[in-house]
C-alpha cells in the first residue's frame, strides 16, 4: 500500500527514515525512491534557522490561509515536516482535502536531527532546529 493512499481517518503518517527515504535525503546511493517533495511549514524565522537540504518551504500560515504550493511542489507527492509534527499534521490535513498526495512526519524536525539526517540553514551552512 502507497504511503500516499488517503487514510478514512486522514492523510498518512511517516517516521523521519521513510521521509528521508520517500524524499531521497537517505543518503544510502540506492534507489530510495526519492520522487516526494519534503515541504516545510514552519516558519520563516524557524525555517532560516536550520532545515533540510532541498526542502521547500510554506508556512501552515500562508498555507492556511490560502496560499499556492511553491512551484517545486505542485503536482508531486508531498511528505510534509515542521519542528514535532503538530503543524505537519493540520498542513498534511489541508493539502489532501485541496486533493494533493500528502503525509506527515511523526516527530518532524526533532527527530530529524535526532537520527542524524543534514540540516543547513539559509545560506547553506549547519543549521540547527529551534
Amino acid at each position: 500500500m502507497s504511503i500516499f493512499r488517503r487514510a478514512r481517518s486522514g492523510p498518512g503518517r511517516v517516521s523521519v527514515q521513510e521521509a528521508a527515504l520517500r524524499t531521497g535525503h537517505d543518503g544510502g546511493g540506492g534507489d530510495g525512491g526519492g520522487d516526494a517533495v519534503l515541504l516545510d511549514v514552519r516558519e520563516p524565522y524557524e525555517w532560516q534557522a536550520g532545515h533540510a537540504p532541498r526542502a521547500v518551504h510554506l508556512s501552515l500560515s500562508a498555507l492556511a490561509a490560502g496560499a499556492g504550493l511553491p512551484v517545486r511542489a505542485q503536482g508531486r507527492p508531498l511528505v510534509v515536516i515542521c519542528r514535532s509534527g503538530n503543524r505537519s499534521r493540520q498542513a498534511a490535513e489541508l493539502l489532501v482535502a485541496r486533493g494533493s498526495q500528502a503525509v506527515d512526519v511523526i516527530g518532524g524536525m526533532r527527530d530529524w536531527v535526532r537520527v542524524g539526517l543534514p540540516v543547513v540553514d539559509g545560506r547553506g551552512q549547519n543549521g540547527t532546529v529551534t
